[in-house]
């Protein structure tokens, strides 16, 4: 029988939540919008706020949440990385509450 120190033990983010803003450059296309709001239709999120600025052949859009659940924060940041014609995608977060490590 082996005995796991609470240092091997995996950290958990299921039940909390995040505050966080992607910030996305990408060229500019009639369907851009669009494809970015679907990794969060997806899940049944909704943003708190969505702004897109175009200039010239380039679009930056920001998309921010006060509440996303944490554990989707790294999945929706690779399907936005994913979208066609998007360059970058930067992202700031904030866990709120307390990080638990998995029962053993």
């Amino acid at each position: 029988m082996s005995v796991q120190t609470p240092a091997a033990q995996p950290w958990s983010l299921v039940g909390q939540h995040a505050a966080v803003r992607f910030s996305v450059q990408a060229e500019s296309s009639a369907g851009l919008l669009p494809r970015l709001l679907q990794p969060f239709a997806k899940r049944d999120l909704v943003p708190d706020s969505f702004t897109a600025e175009r200039r010239g052949e380039a679009v930056r859009v920001d998309i921010a949440m006060d509440r996303m659940p944490a554990e989707m924060v790294h999945l929706v940041e690779g399907n936005l990385r994913q979208v066609i014609g998007v360059v970058s995608v930067s992202l700031r977060q904030e866990v709120t509450g307390a990080v638990r490590r998995h029962a053993a």
